[in-house]
C-alpha cells in the first residue's frame, strides 16, 4: 500500500505595519476556517515563484522581495476531496504596507478553490473564541512571531 498523497505547498504570513495578518476563509466539504493565503506548487515551479503567484492570485499582492521561510508543516487531512490527502507546507513571512485585497482571480475562480472571503485580522481578533484556524495554534504562533521576531530557522508548527 502506498502512503498518503501529499502536495507541495506554500503559504504567506502577510503582516502590515499595524501587525494585522491577512487571512483567507476556506469552505471545504469537511472543514471551514481561516488560513494564510497560498496553495500548491506547480510542477517545475520554485517555492519562491509559487508563493508570488499564489499571493497575486488570492490577494492581488505582487512581491519582488520575500521574507524568510519561518514555519513548516506536514498536514494530513480529510477535506472531502479526492485529489490529495495533505500537504507539505512552507510559510513565508511577508511584511507589507496595508492594502485592500484585490485578487487576480475572479470570485468564481476563488470559490472553485473553496476560498470564500479575505480579510485583515488584528492580533486581538485572532483570540476570539469559536473561530477555526489552520494551523490550529495560528493565534499563538502569530503572537510569538510579533513578540520574538522571525525564527533563525523554520520551526515546525504541527496541526
Amino acid at each position: 500500500m502506498s502512503g498518503p498523497r501529499l502536495r507541495d505547498a506554500v503559504r504567506g504570513v502577510i503582516l502590515d505595519p499595524d501587525d494585522r495578518i491577512l487571512l483567507v476563509r476556506f469552505e471545504f466539504p469537511n472543514w471551514t476556517g481561516w488560513a494564510t493565503p497560498g496553495g500548491g506548487v506547480d510542477p517545475g515551479e520554485s517555492h519562491e515563484d509559487a508563493i508570488r503567484r499564489e499571493l497575486a492570485e488570492e490577494t492581488g499582492l505582487e512581491l519582488s522581495d520575500l521574507g524568510p521561510v519561518i514555519w513548516t508543516r506536514t498536514h494530513l487531512f480529510d477535506l472531502g476531496l479526492d485529489s490529495w490527502d495533505g500537504q507539505i507546507e512552507r510559510y513565508f513571512l511577508v511584511r507589507t504596507n496595508a492594502f485592500e485585497p484585490r485578487p487576480q482571480l475572479s470570485w468564481a475562480e476563488l470559490n472553485a478553490e473553496y476560498v470564500t472571503a479575505i480579510r485583515w485580522w488584528t492580533p486581538g481578533e485572532l483570540d476570539a473564541p469559536g473561530t477555526a484556524f489552520t494551523p490550529r495554534r495560528l493565534p499563538s504562533l502569530v503572537r510569538a512571531l510579533l513578540e520574538d521576531g522571525p525564527p533563525t530557522t523554520p520551526i515546525g508548527v504541527g496541526e
